[in-house]
C-alpha cells in the first residue's frame, strides 16, 4: 500500500486460481478457449440474423440484441481476467479501473437479464395471442423494450459503482475473485458496508427477481394456452420454440441466484467463483449453442451463411471463367 500512499490512487490484485507457476499456462488456454468460441458463436448468430432477411422478426430481433450484449459481457471480464492468470495474481488494477469493470458488468448483465423478459413476453404474445402478434409487437415497441432494457440497466449500475468506489479501502488489497464482482470489492473497504450491500441486494432484486417472476408469469400464460391447443404438432412446435429460450433463463437467473440474492453472511468466496466462472465464461458460450442447435430456422440460417463464400463470385470459378472470356473478348476488338 506504499503505492497507494504515494500517488493516492489505490491498486487491487486478482486471488489467482492457482499458486503453481506451472498452472498458469493451462487455466490461460482453457478460459482463452472459452472467450473465443463466445466471441465466435455470438458474432455468428448477429451476423446470421444481420445477413438474412428471413429472421428479420421481433422474435430474432431480440435475439440479436442478446449476441451483442454477451459479447460486450465477454470481451468485459475476459481480457482482464487472462492478463491476471498470466502474472499469477501480480497484475495490479486501479479502483477507477475496476469500478469501470463493475459498471459495464451491472450495465450489461441488469439488461441481459430485463431482455431475457421482453423475450418472453414476445413468445407470450407469439403464442397467447397469434392474430394481434404483428400489431402488438410492432418494430417500434421493440426498440423502445431495447432501449428500455438498456436504460434500465445503466440505471442500476451507475449509483451502485459510484457508492462502492467512494468508499474508503486500507490494509488487504487482494480481490479474492478473478474480477472485480461488486461484493468481492466491497468486503476489502475499511468501514460499515450494509447500507452498500443493502443497495446491491436492492439492486439485484429489480435486475433479477422482478424480470424472472415476469418471465414465470407469462411461461404460466404461455403452458395454460398450449395445454388447450387441439393440435399436438401445434404443441409440439410451442414447446420447441420456447425451450431454447427457458434453458437459458434457467441458466442465467440460477447463478445470479446463487451469487445476488442469498444473505450476505452465507456467501463463499470460493462458490462465488465458482458459479461466476459458469455464467461469465460458460454461459456466453452455451447461449449461441443452445439458440442454434434447437432453432432449426437458425441452424438453417447459420448454413446459409456459411455458403455465401462458396457462392461468392468475386471468388468463385464462375468469376474466373467470366473474367476469361472478358479477356478474349477484348483482346479479339482490339486485333479488329
Amino acid at each position: 500500500m506504499e503505492e497507494e500512499n504515494q500517488t493516492g490512487v489505490v491498486y487491487f490484485h486478482f486471488h489467482p486460481f492457482s499458486m503453481d507457476p506451472a498452472m498458469a499456462p493451462l487455466l490461460f488456454v482453457a478460459f482463452l478457449l472459452l472467450f473465443l468460441g463466445s466471441l465466435v458463436g455470438n458474432v455468428t448468430i448477429g451476423l446470421t440474423i444481420w445477413r438474412d432477411h428471413s429472421l428479420h422478426t421481433p422474435m430474432y430481433f431480440f435475439l440479436f440484441v442478446l449476441a451483442v450484449l454477451e459479447i460486450g459481457y465477454s470481451t468485459n471480464i475476459a481480457p482482464l481476467t487472462l492478463a491476471s492468470i498470466l502474472s499469477v495474481g501480480h497484475m495490479l488494477i486501479s479502483l477507477p479501473s475496476c469500478g469501470a469493470q463493475m459498471f459495464f458488468f451491472i450495465l450489461l448483465g441488469g439488461s441481459d437479464c430485463v431482455l431475457l423478459a421482453v423475450m418472453a413476453y414476445d413468445r407470450y404474445v407469439a403464442i397467447c395471442h397469434p392474430l394481434h402478434y404483428h400489431v402488438i409487437m410492432s418494430w417500434r415497441l421493440c426498440g423502445q423494450m431495447t432501449v428500455g432494457s438498456l436504460g434500465l440497466g445503466f440505471l442500476l449500475s451507475l449509483p451502485l459503482t459510484i457508492l462502492i468506489c467512494r468508499l474508503p479501502f486500507c490494509g488487504h488489497s487482494e480481490i479474492y475473485h478473478f474480477f472485480c464482482d461488486m461484493p468481492a470489492v466491497m468486503r476489502l473497504a475499511c468501514v460499515d458496508t450494509r447500507m452498500h450491500e443493502a443497495a446491491l441486494y436492492a439492486i439485484s432484486v429489480a435486475a433479477v427477481a422482478v424480470p424472472f417472476l415476469l418471465i414465470c408469469l407469462s411461461y404460466g400464460c404461455i403452458v395454460a394456452t398450449i395445454l388447450r391447443m387441439n393440435s399436438a404438432e401445434g404443441k409440439r412446435r410451442a414447446f420447441s420454440t420456447c425451450s431454447s429460450h427457458l434453458s437459458v433463463v434457467l441458466l442465467q437467473y440460477g447463478c445470479c441466484t446463487l451469487i445476488y440474492l442469498r444473505p450476505s453472511s452465507s456467501y463463499s468466496p470460493e462458490e462465488g467463483r465458482a458459479v461466476s466462472v459458469v455464467y461469465t465464461f460458460f454461459s456466453p458460450v452455451l447461449n449461441p449453442l443452445i439458440y442454434s442447435i434447437r432453432n432449426q430456422e437458425v441452424t438453417d440460417a447459420v448454413r446459409r451463411l456459411m455458403e455465401i463464400p462458396m457462392r461468392n463470385p468475386w471468388i468463385g470459378p464462375d468469376y474466373l471463367a467470366s473474367l476469361l472470356s472478358h479477356h478474349r473478348i477484348r483482346t479479339g476488338q482490339e486485333y479488329q
